[in-house]
């Protein structure tokens, strides 16, 4: 029989359970703000979008494949790997919601996002490559790159931002310096991610009714709806030119944003081979406490409003 504890108190483990329920609402917020964006979408659809993998089921192998990522994680600190995973694909196609998922439970110090801007005017006098290069990673760190180099194959050639000849050069560099990468001991892993027209209509409609969404679509983003096919014909060369032995590509089906979430990091998880590294227990060190120490007053002007 279970002792109930006194009136008044509360067991030591109701408020660690409290705090690891938490944990796992952020990733319920991030599936509540999809169901809000899924209804807005199925206002632009013929049909109501059905749900295509069973709620529990999505829940409980995201949780299980993060917790096999925190395991990679460790492995990757201990061993000193350095692993860089490229993340490509058309606008919308939902890439930065797979790299959510992959960095929610990491350490940011091991684990980080490159993300980067367009280049500016100096960056655009550079080796095509040197402004890449200073975030690739050291000994025990993990890069996803939101976009990488690619960009010379995707949206710079098919909006006219360097020539054919540009073009050219990237299809003849790329492949070597990807093989200067790997014979330098750095894992690297490139995703394409695949969605069909329709869907990207669907979601680009979403974007655009959506207020919390709208920044998302760029000008350039907009643009790009117009050049489908020359899109696709830039994807078709890039992948034919660079996918090398030491560097393929890997195509995820992206239509279903769950199915692909699921997909990307149990394959991910498949590229590196790791183990579960045994932690040695943590024990807390008993509070030290002076006497001779009193907390002195806070200003009441200093504490944010208890407005909930």
């Amino acid at each position: 029989m279970t002792k109930k504890p006194p009136n008044g108190t509360k067991l030591i483990h109701d408020p660690i359970r409290e705090e690891m329920l938490d944990s796992f609402d952020e990733e319920l917020e991030l599936e509540i703000d999809d169901d809000r964006l899924d209804a807005l979408t199925n206002e632009f659809a013929d049909h109501t979008a059905e749900e295509t993998i069973d709620r529990r089921v999505y829940f409980k192998e995201l949780f299980r494949l993060q917790g096999e990522l925190v395991k990679l994680q460790t492995w990757v600190q201990q061993h000193q790997l350095k692993v860089v995973v490229i993340f490509e694909g058309r606008d919308s196609a939902g890439k930065g919601g797979v790299i959510k998922r992959i960095t929610q439970r990491l350490n940011p110090r091991v684990c980080r996002v490159a993300a980067l801007p367009a280049p500016n005017e100096r960056e655009r006098t550079q080796w095509y490559f040197q402004r890449y290069v200073s975030h690739l990673p050291a000994g025990g760190e993990i890069v996803l790159f939101d976009r990488s180099w690619y960009n010379r194959a995707g949206v710079e050639r098919v909006m006219g931002f360097c020539t054919e000849d540009d073009v050219e050069e990237f299809f003849r560099s790329v492949p070597e310096f990807e093989r200067m990468l790997v014979r330098s001991g750095i894992t690297l892993i490139k995703y394409w991610f695949s969605i069909t027209d329709e869907e990207q209509y669907l979601r680009f409609m979403m974007r655009i009714h959506d207020p919390l969404k709208q920044w998302k679509l760029s000008p350039m983003d907009v643009e790009s709806r117009s050049r489908w096919e020359q899109y696709t014909k830039a994807k078709e060369a890039m992948l034919e030119r660079t996918h090398i032995q030491e560097a393929p590509w890997y195509l995820v089906e992206a239509d279903d944003k769950k199915k692909a979430r699921l997909n990307c990091i149990a394959h991910l998880l498949e590229q590196v081979p790791y183990q579960e590294i045994k932690r040695e227990p943590v024990v807390l060190p008993p509070r030290v406490r002076n006497p001779e120490y009193s907390r002195g007053p806070i200003p009441p002007e200093m504490y944010v409003p208890s407005r909930y």
